[in-house]
């Protein structure tokens, strides 16, 4: 098993739909890109932490690829907006990978011109070395699961 790291605004939805792709094993919300140990939902949201709503991917390497998840990540949400995805304001909402060793960051420097084919205006997703992974609450944890709800990410026909 391999790990990933994204954000891509709220990490419901972004939870939800790394969930339903062949070959990841599990995706776990999470606050990761800030300065402040061991942050809290209220923490990231009302204080300069500097963190993201984040997703943590465990994957199987030998059924989905690095690559083809950067490709998912960048089809369920709009990676050109500046720290907002819907109707979420704000840097924690902002669009990132986090890459975790060099091959990752290659990959997915390598997946961003088509990505950008695909959109008008210029992608804004920071491409960046990942930081400490922090676990949200688990009230944050397979929220559209537990309450049948629905966010503002879909997968983009690609």
């Amino acid at each position: 098993m391999d790990k990933a790291i994204f954000a891509a605004g709220c990490f419901w939805g972004v939870e939800a739909l790394f969930e339903e792709v062949d070959g990841v094993e599990s995706a776990v919300s999470g606050y990761t890109g800030g300065h402040t140990e061991n942050p809290t939902y209220e923490d990231v949201c009302y204080k300069d932490t500097g963190h993201a709503e984040a997703v943590e991917v465990v994957f199987d390497p030998a059924r989905v690829s690095y690559e083809e998840l950067c490709i998912h990540f960048w089809r369920l949400h709009d990676p050109t907006t500046l720290n907002r995805q819907g109707p979420d304001r704000g840097s924690q909402y902002r669009s990132a990978i986090f890459y975790l060793n060099d091959e990752q960051k290659a990959a997915a420097e390598k997946v961003l011109p088509e990505a950008q084919k695909r959109w008008k205006k210029p992608i804004v997703t920071e491409i960046t070395p990942a930081s400490a992974f922090y676990r949200a609450e688990e009230y944050h944890q397979n929220y559209f699961k537990k309450h049948g709800a629905h966010g503002c990410h879909y997968l983009r026909d690609w």
